[in-house]
């Protein structure tokens, strides 16, 4: 039996921004299917940081990606979306009559008057660092994400990387691991200068360790079990950094995938989107958060709700063209009970 539906807005991308997206478009009285290749919603900030705190959404000083993620589905709900959860949408074709036939790699069908594309980085996967015998230590010592602090209490961990993860994770693992050294081959770290500065406090405190400039040269243990990190300095000499966990933080690798073949304007791997309707090069098709690109574009959460606002707006227009779309504030409109 073939799974068919017909929505208002299709949404690709079950992340932050995807996730408001339904909200802002459920305002505008669209209902929404959301698909998403992962088996939950909730993007990177589910799969990859759920317990990671994140101190620039509005309104909140500090919020793991786990709680956004709840709260923006706990927001989303009174609009009733369907999520299409561990599927890949595989086709996407425009109709004769302006909809989109949209079809996913487990055989669901759905049929959309518009569609927002807010697929993050698109299929993603960790830039693993070139070690031999990496594979053999993965899922047990060697781990790209961090899910619960709890899993390194009193562990030895060295964190490899100079970007925000590599340092916030230093931060937060601080008062929970047995120890924590940072690998980095240049003392500048490519971070928030306040949190890099935490850092460097706690290094001259002996709390955590800056291994620097150093880089990863090999692996040490037994089985799956890793005992040491192998490093070396730009003059050659070998250091054996004590180990039970090493955490490589060297960003992640993006795929398109299908979005690739579907005839839209790109720009190194990104949505070209006009910045003021989040319209794509073909009508009637949006694009929200990282998978775009405009002028002086930011990549931050707060940037891709504003983005999911005025492509539901223009979604609407495209999809309910003869329909006068006056402005309203939430505060007059008020929100449907469940």
């Amino acid at each position: 039996m073939t799974d068919s539906h017909t929505t208002d807005v299709a949404i690709i991308g079950a992340g932050p921004t995807g996730l408001f997206a339904v909200f802002e478009c459920g305002m505008l009285k669209m209902n929404c299917h959301v698909i998403d290749a992962l088996d939950m919603i909730g993007g990177q900030c589910t799969a990859l940081y759920p317990e990671k705190p994140i101190y620039d959404i509005p309104a909140h000083p500090a919020i793991t990606g786990g709680d956004l993620i709840n709260k923006l589905e706990e927001q989303a709900a009174p609009f009733n979306p369907i999520y299409h959860l561990s599927q890949q949408v595989t086709k996407l074709e425009k109709q004769a009559d302006g909809t989109f036939d949209l079809e996913t790699s487990k055989g669901t069908k759905i049929n959309a008057k518009a569609v927002i594309i807010a697929a993050g980085v698109g299929a993603f996967g960790p830039n693993r660092p070139p070690l031999d015998g990496l594979l053999d230590y993965e899922g047990t010592s060697v781990f790209y994400m961090v899910r619960r602090r709890e899993d390194f209490r009193d562990k030895r961990v060295v964190i490899a990387g100079g970007g925000d993860s590599a340092v916030d994770w230093a931060l937060s693992l601080a008062d929970v691991a047995k120890s924590v050294q940072v690998v980095h081959r240049r003392p500048k770290f490519r971070a928030a200068p306040e949190s890099v500065s935490k850092m460097q406090q706690l290094d001259k405190d002996g709390t955590i360790e800056l291994v620097v400039p150093y880089q990863l040269e090999g692996l040490k243990g037994e089985g799956d079990q890793l005992s040491a990190v192998v490093v070396k300095d730009f003059d050659g000499n070998l250091r054996d950094l004590e180990a039970d966990v090493l955490l490589p933080f060297y960003g992640l690798s993006q795929n398109l995938g299908p979005i690739a073949e579907w005839g839209l304007e790109l720009e190194k791997k990104h949505l070209n989107v006009h910045p003021t309707t989040m319209a794509t090069s073909e009508a009637g098709i949006f694009g929200v958060g990282d998978i775009i690109t405009y002028d002086n574009k930011l990549k931050l959460i707060l940037c891709g709700f504003s983005e999911a606002a005025m492509a539901a707006r223009a979604a609407h227009g495209y999809a309910y063209p003869d329909e006068e779309l006056h402005f309203e504030y939430s505060t007059s409109m008020g929100v449907p009970s469940e």
